[in-house]
């Protein structure tokens, strides 16, 4: 009976890298653990299913419309749609346990049903920090998880990147000021700004809010400049409402805090359009746009939420995080080039080849460079030597070993180096000071 052949795929919205893809993908994983281990963070993990009463217990609206949920006999189950909800469950089921204030990263696959486009994955790795206090946590850690995320990107090598930061209660006292009640409404508006473009978010404003309403809202949303122009403007239209005063208190802490901690004015902007479509922050808010490719979107993205463990304990659990993106971020670094130049150290440093019955000695080879801590592969297929080097080409290896009859009788190595094409034999005793 002739096999049935099932043509292999997966399924869309989900990522697979070949191997040298994956190295790179790993070299960045490496890179922005150090980070932010080198700055105090604590490792977690956490189960990818949760239940759906403990994951959705705050969230509704279009995040609960993405969230993969099942049932399993008596369960209802959900995938878990990013690691901030878990932490928070995290943190007050273990908080007789915890030091506070709590830092911590957490790298895991998360899931959303999102519509199936270019760039946009279901399954998708995220990249966490987050602080959380115990009663208080100092409006500062919002500037430090985004000073984190400034030095995880330099330590890529990834300079071309604005942090766009905001106060969500700088808006959500600006509706209360104008005694508007739709303010979710209003807000995920705003939030779809730059998605639906400026022409479409002032007609849909307009339906929903009076005309004089409307422009007020513009105009605040559009005001730019540097970080005190924007800041005097929003002062100098003198609204009487204190979560708004609040919100530009607060903005105005965080950015000089930023600079305090090394990253640049020109590292950020402050973009009043950011709102951040998760339900639960309160108050900063920021998203991460590649400068000259902002049309990728954010890369890098969170806030603070004081009241996210609120449906888990009587704890008061302030806290603050940001997430990197990183199966978008791969993404959108393979679309302009960037892992194209990205420097791996070479996996293997020495192949080892045999060209005659010599395996013996070329186990003692292999055997002696491992205990100097080389990388060493021994290639041992019967091939030509033409396919052999081409091999070792291919994957970068810097070294060749050659070994033949002539090289076993001598207790010798011939070592080609495949960058300058030069050969020499060396001892075996003086393998040692290659």
């Amino acid at each position: 009976m002739k096999n049935i052949i099932i043509k292999p795929s997966i399924l869309p919205g989900f990522m697979e890298l070949l191997p040298q893809e994956q190295r790179i993908f790993n070299d960045i994983v490496k890179k922005i653990t150090k980070v932010y281990e080198d700055n105090g963070c604590l490792p977690i993990d956490t189960p990818i299913i949760e239940k759906s009463e403990v994951l959705l217990a705050k969230t509704a609206g279009e995040t609960e419309k993405q969230v993969y949920s099942f049932n399993k006999g008596s369960k209802n189950l959900s995938l878990r749609f990013d690691l901030t909800v878990p932490f928070a469950r995290y943190t007050a089921q273990y908080f007789n346990d915890l030091t506070f204030p709590f830092k911590r990263y957490q790298i895991g696959k998360v899931y959303r049903g999102e519509r199936n486009q270019k760039g946009r994955y279901r399954e998708f790795y995220q990249f966490d920090v987050d602080i959380i206090g115990k009663e208080k946590l100092s409006i500062k850690n919002d500037a430090i998880v985004i000073s984190l995320a400034s030095k995880a990107f330099k330590s890529i090598g990834l300079t071309n990147y604005k942090f766009q930061i905001s106060n969500r209660k700088i808006l959500a006292g600006l509706l209360e000021y104008l005694n508007i009640e739709i303010t979710n409404e209003v807000m995920i508006l705003i939030d779809k700004f730059d998605k639906i473009g400026k022409e479409i978010f002032e007609e849909e404003l307009s339906k929903i809010l009076t005309k004089e309403k409307a422009e007020i809202i513009n105009k605040i949303i559009n005001i730019s400049g540097n970080k005190n122009e924007v800041l005097n403007a929003l002062e100098l239209l003198n609204i009487n409402n204190k979560k708004f005063m609040i919100g530009i208190e607060e903005l105005n802490d965080v950015t000089n805090t930023l600079e305090l901690l090394g990253v640049k004015e020109n590292e950020y902007v402050i973009n009043l359009k950011i709102i951040r479509g998760l339900d639960y922050y309160t108050g900063t808010v920021f998203e991460t746009l590649l400068v000259t490719n902002e049309g990728y979107g954010s890369i890098c993205s969170g806030g603070r939420y004081d009241n996210l463990a609120e449906n888990y304990t009587n704890n008061i659990l302030p806290g603050v995080g940001i997430s990197i993106g990183l199966t978008r971020l791969f993404f959108i670094l393979k679309e302009i080039g960037f892992v194209d130049n990205y420097a791996l150290s070479p996996t293997i440093e020495y192949l080892i080849i045999p060209i005659a019955d010599v395996t013996d000695y070329c186990y003692e080879v292999y055997n002696k460079l491992i205990s100097l801590d080389k990388k060493v592969e021994i290639y041992f297929e019967d091939d030509k030597l033409k396919k052999k080097m081409n091999y070792a080409n291919k994957f970068s290896i810097p070294n060749v070993i050659i070994i033949g009859e002539e090289e076993e009788a001598n207790r010798s190595i011939n070592l080609k180096d495949m960058t300058t094409g030069l050969q020499s034999s060396i001892k075996f005793e003086n393998i040692n000071y290659m």
